[in-house]
C-alpha cells in the first residue's frame, strides 16, 4: 500500500543520498503560459536524475540476506545509475541490464558506481525480460524500475519537497514511462491535498500509459518511438496501474519535435540542460487549457549525451527559424554569388553554408541553383531576409535544412 507513513518513511531515508532541488521560478515559462510555472530539477540530483529516490528506499527495505544474493535491474540508464549509487552504498553487487540504444554517459556512469552493465535488447522491455532470467538463474535480487510500490514510494518523496515549498500547488506535472514516478507523485498529491490536479505526460510515440487508460487495463504498445529514451516503454506496471487510475487527472502526450524545442527553450533561458524524457512537462505546458494557476513541472532527469545534444540543439534552431536554407537561382557569371551575399549581409543574415549546383539547368548561363544556409533571429527575420532575396528577382524558394 502506498500510504502517508510510507511516503513519510521514505522521505526521511532519501534524505541519506538526495540533494536539495529547490523549485525554480520560470519568469519565461509563466509569461509563456499565463501560469505561475515552477520547475522541479530532479536532474540536478548527484545521479542525474530523480530514480535515486526510489532505488535507494527499495534497498533500505531488503533484508541483509537479499542484498548479499546481489542486486539487478533494467533500465535505460537513470534507474540504472540510481540503483549502482544505492548498492555502492550497501555495499552490494550490483548487474544492470540496458538497452544497446542507451546513451554513452548513461552506461559509463553506471559504471562508474560499481555496477556490471550489461547491453540486451532494443528498447527497455527486452532488456527487462533478460534481467529477469538472469536473476532466476543467479538468484540475484530484481530492483523493478517502476512496476514496485517500495519504489514508487520512494519516487513520490518529491512531493513533500513540493508542498514543502509550495503549499498552494494547484497542479503538478509529471512524466510517465513505465508509471512509477507517476504513481508516487499522484498518490501522495492526493493524499496531501485531494483537490490538486496531477497530469501525466507521455511521448506519443512511446504512450503506453495512455492506451492502458483508454483500455481500462494495463496495455502493451507493439512498438514504441521516441527520442525520450528514458520512458521508451511498452508495458506500464502492473502493481501501479491501479494508483495511476485513481489519482491522476489527466494525460498529455507530445511530440518529438516538441521536445526540441523545449530542450532549446531550458538551455537559453535557464542555462539547464534536461534529457528528453526529462523535458515532457515542459513541452506539456503549453497544453494545459488553464490559467493563472500555479504549477509544477518535475524536470526528472539530465543524463544526454554531447553528441545528441548537438543534435537536439541544431534541430532546435531550424524548428525555431534561426537557421533555415533558401535555393535561389542566378545565372552562372562572375559577381552573382557576390550580389546575393550582400543581399543577405543587409538585412543581417548570416551565412554559415553554400551549395552551388551547375546542373540544375542544361542551360547553365539562364540557372544555375544557390543553397544557402544561413543563421538569423526568427521567424520575421527570415521572411525579411526571403523578401529581400524576391525584390532582387531570385525567385528564392525554403528547402530543408541538412547541416
Amino acid at each position: 500500500m502506498l500510504t502517508l507513513d510510507k511516503f513519510e518513511e521514505a522521505s526521511e531515508k532519501v534524505k541519506e543520498v538526495t540533494l536539495e532541488t529547490k523549485l525554480v521560478y520560470s519568469n519565461y515559462l509563466s509569461g509563456q503560459t499565463g501560469n505561475k510555472v515552477y520547475l522541479k530539477p530532479e536532474n540536478m540530483q548527484f545521479t542525474g536524475a530523480y530514480k535515486v529516490r526510489g532505488a535507494y528506499y527499495k534497498i533500505s527495505t531488503l533484508s541483509e540476506e537479499e542484498r548479499a544474493k546481489g542486486l539487478i535491474t533494467a533500465s535505460a540508464g537513470n534507474h540504472a545509475q540510481g540503483v549502482a549509487y544505492a548498492a555502492q552504498c550497501y555495499n552490494a553487487k550490483a548487474v544492470i541490464v540496458m538497452p544497446t540504444t542507451t546513451p554513452l554517459i548513461k552506461v559509463n556512469r553506471t559504471k562508474s558506481y560499481g555496477a556490471e552493465v550489461i547491453l540486451y535488447g532494443d528498447v527497455y522491455d527486452e532488456s527487462c525480460a533478460y534481467a529477469l532470467e538472469l536473476a532466476e538463474k543467479n538468484g540475484y535480487t530484481f530492483i523493478h524500475p517502476f512496476d514496485d510500490l517500495a519504489v514508487a514510494t520512494g519516487q513520490g518523496t518529491i512531493v513533500m519537497e513540493i508542498f514543502k515549498e509550495l503549499p498552494l500547488v494547484e497542479y503538478i506535472l509529471v512524466p510517465i514511462g513505465g508509471g512509477g514516478l507517476a504513481a508516487g507523485v499522484s498518490t501522495l498529491a492526493k493524499l496531501l491535498n485531494p483537490k490538486i490536479k496531477v497530469i501525466g505526460v507521455e511521448p506519443a510515440g512511446a504512450s503506453c500509459m495512455k492506451a492502458s487508460f483508454d483500455a481500462g487495463k494495463v496495455t502493451t504498445l507493439p512498438a514504441v518511438n521516441t527520442i525520450a529514451d528514458g520512458t521508451a516503454v511498452k508495458t506500464p506496471g502492473e502493481k501501479i496501474f491501479p494508483y495511476i487510475r485513481k489519482n491522476l487527472d489527466d494525460i498529455i502526450t507530445v511530440e518529438d519535435d516538441e521536445l526540441v524545442v523545449a530542450f532549446l527553450d531550458m538551455v537559453e533561458n535557464h542555462k539547464m540542460v534536461a534529457e528528453n524524457s526529462g523535458l515532457l512537462t515542459v513541452a506539456a505546458l503549453k497544453h494545459l487549457n488553464v490559467k493563472d494557476k500555479r504549477v509544477v513541472s518535475i524536470i526528472s532527469g539530465g543524463n544526454m549525451d554531447v553528441i545528441t545534444m548537438s543534435s537536439v540543439v541544431q534541430q532546435g534552431l531550424i524548428l525555431r527559424d534561426r537557421i533555415f536554407t533558401v535555393s535561389v537561382l542566378l545565372p552562372d557569371k562572375p559577381g552573382e554569388l557576390s550580389k546575393v551575399s550582400e543581399t543577405i549581409a543587409k538585412e543581417q543574415g548570416n551565412v554559415i553554408k553554400l551549395e552551388h549546383n551547375q546542373f540544375v539547368s542544361i542551360n547553365r548561363n539562364a540557372a544555375v541553383e544557390l543553397r544557402i544556409t544561413m543563421e538569423c533571429f526568427g521567424t520575421d527575420h527570415k521572411r525579411q531576409i526571403m523578401k529581400a532575396l524576391e525584390k532582387e528577382q531570385y525567385k528564392p524558394k525554403q528547402v530543408r535544412t541538412s547541416l
